[in-house]
């Protein structure tokens, strides 16, 4: 039997947008509560486990120690091939996500306890600043990891920069978009220089894995689809800014309860919704890529008299 191979693979990345820090906190809550009731529904989808205050957590070099922590389950049965799901162990397809958002840090870490374990996680780290992405080590790297960085630039109102055809529709363009209660927009040339009021999204992605003649793979889905992830969520967030804009946390925090109940009632209930792409269902995309390939090769015998 051949030895498991350790890797970690690292994406940096940074989102200039037009709005202020404070603005985006309350902007990227929404936009999450309201994408995961687009996501949930006959039995899959979105569980919310907590959604709680905590303190005493030592973030970003011991920068930042309270804020809002959620655990999530994303329920993804039906997101993989039928042949899989007849002799994937239990537990398998449901991908835990705990963050701890101490705003303007946040670290989610996305998770497959009860089958992968340890052998294979998602850590996703961001700090938001009032800056064009012009700061060199937001992340407080030390100089050994900031020599070997490559970072990749996101412009939202690039319609031909990381994303596919099916990504683009006409209400989240940011390059056509006019908020009516801002006045902001549409984005175009080298908007990114001169916006106002302007703040930037530093992301760190590391995926650490552990699974024999599969880098290559989660290397290459990686470097493709979390820019593409960034680049389509955060042009909704900026589309949608007549929705969100003028919100507080209060509010937000109310929104987020209520959306808690309708989730686990679409989750029960309704019928099963398409993935629309935040950081959980990247994960378990490629964890169905990743799946996929290890039974294949594990048990490619079993798999032949198997089926669909």
């Amino acid at each position: 039997m051949r030895a498991a191979q350790y890797f970690q693979i690292v994406r940096f990345s940074r989102v200039v947008l037009p709005m202020t820090v404070e603005e985006y906190q309350v902007g990227q809550l929404w936009s999450v509560a309201e994408a995961s009731k687009a996501e949930t529904g006959g039995g899959e989808g979105v569980e919310v486990l907590k959604n709680e205050p905590f303190e005493d957590v030592p973030l970003l070099n011991g920068k930042f120690s309270k804020g809002q922590y959620t655990h999530k389950i994303y329920h993804l049965q039906s997101k993989v091939p039928s042949i899989i799901r007849k002799i994937a162990p239990k537990g398998s397809l449901a991908i835990h996500e705990e963050a701890w958002n101490a705003y303007p840090y946040c670290k989610t870490v996305l998770t497959n306890p009860d089958y992968m374990k340890d052998n294979f996680f998602v850590k996703i780290e961001t700090i938001h600043l009032p800056d064009r992405g012009t700061t060199p080590n937001a992340h407080g790297l030390p100089p050994e990891e900031l020599a070997k960085r490559d970072v990749v630039h996101i412009n939202i109102a690039d319609d031909n920069e990381f994303l596919h055809a099916g990504d683009i529709q006409p209400s989240t363009t940011p390059s056509t978009y006019v908020s009516t209660k801002t006045g902001r927009g549409p984005l175009s040339g080298s908007w990114r220089e001169t916006v106002e009021p302007v703040m930037c999204a530093y992301k760190l992605v590391s995926v650490h894995f552990k699974w024999f003649g599969l880098q290559k793979m989660v290397e290459s889905y990686t470097h493709t689809q979390y820019p593409r992830l960034f680049s389509k969520f955060h042009r909704e967030v900026f589309c949608w800014m007549d929705n969100w804009h003028g919100l507080t946390m209060e509010d937000i925090r109310a929104i987020e309860a209520k959306a808690q109940k309708e989730l686990e009632d679409q989750r029960k209930s309704g019928t099963v919704r398409p993935c629309t792409g935040n950081d959980s269902w990247i994960m378990c995309d490629l964890l169905e890529e990743l799946s996929t390939e290890c039974f294949l090769q594990i048990s490619r015998e079993d798999l032949s008299t198997l089926t669909m």
